[in-house]
């Protein structure tokens, strides 16, 4: 006998997942075009089909812990051959924007990186910071700022010393890795108990070592962007994406390394232009300009294709990332000194978003999607 499920729509989670860039939802039909189109859907219980299907009743409880909405990359196949254009891979898109704030907490945090009327607000946060921070520093006698830096090298960290850098980056960052170790953990539950109930999977507990195995397993394919090249319609989008990641990785190895030169081994910056690692940030900064500026293009060129916020916002950060930090180098190396230490002021804020962002904003699918792949792997589903 079919087992029995009572229908609870919740009307506010459908409007939430409308607002969030699923707006053609209600034209679905459920014909499963979709799920027969989509290349990289399992065989076992195939997405996005479900999905739609429990967006349009409003089933909340059946799509925030489900990690079928972090295996779909959204590479367009099944939008493009919906009959209706529904826009599945919008909607899941949506959906997973919707998980994204439900597991980020503070949700009044949350809200300043999905508002864009908050974004001067989410700005200003770490331009106070700066500001009141180097004053108090300056007033106990540590020159944390310095207003009118002289000389006739330029040096950055004359005007904003690298010691207040850190104390305002260093606590934000793992703040940051704190909340996302938070919604993992409740994300990873979510999804055990939600592949249980739906059959996907008959394993009653995670192993742990099982699942760091699964992880290894997936990670050569995230780093080669395998399921983009899988999909049919939207393959170009490979090339920015790896672009954009490997800008990031590359600029994140820099960071790290210049942080032990300086504080292991005493080594003040600027560094010269002909050190390897210097070529590896230079080299990654192009990549996420270049990177970036690609997804704008993509987005652009295809005017059905649903664009949020929640979209511009992580595309407009990663090139502003990529420019100012270029851009900061350049004018040192011009002789343009008050420019470069304006650059450079606006480079550090919005390197401080960007750690701040990372668990509320699109960001998060780096790890969530990471996660449920891995989980995909341990549990044998193909």
């Amino acid at each position: 006998m079919t087992d029995r499920y009572v229908v609870e729509p919740d009307v506010g989670f459908i409007n939430e997942v409308i607002g969030l860039g699923g707006e053609d939802l209600k034209k679905c039909y459920q014909c499963a075009t979709c799920a027969v189109a989509c290349p990289i859907s399992p065989d076992n219980k195939p997405f996005p089909r479900k999905e739609m299907i429990a967006a349009s009743w409003g089933l909340k409880d059946k799509l925030v812990g489900n990690a079928d909405i972090w295996l779909c990359h959204n590479c367009g196949d099944c939008s493009t051959l919906c009959p209706r254009g529904a826009k599945p891979g919008d909607v899941l898109g949506a959906i997973r924007a919707y998980a994204i704030q439900e597991y980020a907490q503070p949700k009044k945090l949350a809200e300043l990186f999905n508002d864009p009327k908050k974004l001067p607000v989410l700005f200003a946060i770490p331009a106070v910071l700066f500001i009141v921070l180097g004053i108090i520093g300056n007033i106990l006698g540590f020159h944390f700022l310095d207003f009118t830096p002289g000389g006739e090298e330029i040096v950055h960290a004359k005007f904003i010393h690298t010691t207040l850098v850190d104390i305002i980056m260093i606590p934000t960052f793992f703040a940051a890795i704190g909340i996302f170790a938070m919604g993992l953990k409740r994300l990873i539950a979510d999804i055990h108990k939600d592949a249980l109930e739906t059959g996907k999977t008959t394993l009653q507990k995670i192993d742990p070592k099982g699942f760091a195995e699964a992880l290894v397993r997936v990670i050569p394919g995230i780093f080669k962007h395998k399921k983009f090249t899988e999909c049919g319609e939207n393959t170009e989008r490979a090339t920015s994406h790896m672009m954009v990641f490997f800008g990031f990785l590359g600029l994140f190895i820099v960071t790290n390394i210049f942080f032990v030169v300086l504080y292991g081994f005493g080594i003040h910056g600027p560094y010269s232009q002909l050190n390897p690692v210097k070529w590896l940030a230079n080299i990654a900064g192009v990549a996420l300009i270049i990177g970036a500026a690609l997804m704008i293009k993509d987005r652009t060129a295809k005017p059905d294709q649903v664009s949020a916020y929640k979209d511009w916002f992580i595309i407009g950060l990663a090139l502003a990332l990529g420019a100012t930090g270029m851009l900061t180098q350049m004018t040192r190396l011009g002789g343009a000194a008050g420019l470069s230490y304006f650059i450079y002021f606006i480079h550090l804020l919005c390197i401080w978003v960007f750690f701040m962002c990372l668990p509320f904003s699109k960001f998060a699918h780096i790890i969530y999607r990471t996660v449920a792949m891995a989980y995909a792997e341990y549990t044998g589903r193909k």
